[in-house]
């Protein structure tokens, strides 16, 4: 389940933003604002994060607002070093073309937007690695307390609009078998292979023996395994799965491709998943993150050393 980042929550309004009329030139100003835990946020830091506020929000922030961004960024980057918690260049890079790519700009593109506002590209990538960090850190340390119940959502759901969602259906977990027919075979060889694709039936009885009999079989293969509930099955499919023993083999087909045939590795229950379901899913998460990540700020912003210098 993803979460996404603040700063690419900006995307949109990022994007128009660049077409705005360009911002004066950054100042080089470094006078020392405030320390935290012995980091220090400059004015041109200030400059820097307002200008890319005000890009992002098509508002002039409080100079205020800006400092404690800033302060929280120095205090997740200081825990996600604690932990462990560092992201690359390859990472940020990464990230930052992939901004570039939703914006349809190249990299470089997206760095001559930026700096024709007076926004060095540094600046966005320091914020985004603040957020890759504490994302990672609350994620990590807090991943049960993040899990969303599947009975907590179909309440959820139903007390929304009343259906019954609570749907009892299977899940399938299958791997693809495939005997070769080249192309342009006579019905003869067609015929001997279905007759041997009923032999390896007989002598298939989980999906351990399907792997280690078919990726050692000349002219045959089996393809990763799949995963499939009712609800994504046609009915004619789903009576031959639920009849089938786990382990062994459907009757081969004849297809394209030669002769098919899947093996069941595993059926068990499971609730059908639907669109609104996972709607609910999601926000029940982004309010646990939001409250969860919230109060582990709070925490760590209360025991850190933070020292105004000017204001």
């Amino acid at each position: 389940m993803t979460t996404p980042l603040p700063v690419f929550r900006l995307l949109l309004a990022f994007g128009a933003g660049l077409i705005l009329t360009g911002l004066p030139a950054p100042s080089r100003a470094q006078n020392i604002v405030v320390m935290v835990n012995g980091d220090p946020i400059t004015d041109f830091d200030i400059e820097q994060r307002s200008k890319l506020d005000q890009l992002t929000t098509q508002k002039v922030p409080a100079r205020q607002d800006v400092i404690n961004e800033l302060i929280e960024d120095k205090i997740k980057m200081k825990e996600g070093k604690k932990y462990g918690v560092d992201p690359g260049v390859s990472d940020i890079n990464g990230s930052y073309e992939g901004m570039a790519q939703r914006m349809r700009l190249t990299p470089d593109q997206l760095t001559k937007s930026l700096e024709s506002k007076g926004v060095r590209p540094e600046t966005l990538k320091g914020r985004m690695k603040s957020e890759m960090v504490w994302t990672s850190l609350v994620r990590g340390r807090y991943k049960e307390k993040l899990m969303v119940g599947e009975r907590d959502v179909a309440q959820a759901v139903q007390a929304q609009n009343g259906d019954k969602l609570q749907i009892e259906g299977t899940e399938y977990k299958m791997q693809p078998i495939v005997l070769i027919v080249p192309r342009g075979s006579s019905p003869a060889f067609q015929e001997t292979r279905m007759k041997e694709a009923e032999q390896y039936r007989s002598r298939v009885g989980s999906c351990e023996e399907a792997n280690s009999l078919f990726r050692s079989t000349p002219n045959a293969t089996i393809r990763e395994s799949v995963t499939k509930t009712t609800a994504e099955l046609p009915e004619a499919l789903r009576k031959v799965l639920d009849d089938l023993p786990i382990g062994h083999l459907t009757a081969p087909e004849v297809t394209k491709a030669g002769i098919e045939m899947v093996v069941l590795c595993a059926r068990k229950p499971t609730m059908i998943d639907t669109p609104k379901k996972r709607e609910v899913r999601e926000k029940m998460y982004q309010e646990k993150y939001e409250k969860t990540q919230k109060t582990y700020l709070e925490e760590l912003r209360k025991a850190a050393m933070i020292e105004y210098r000017n204001r």
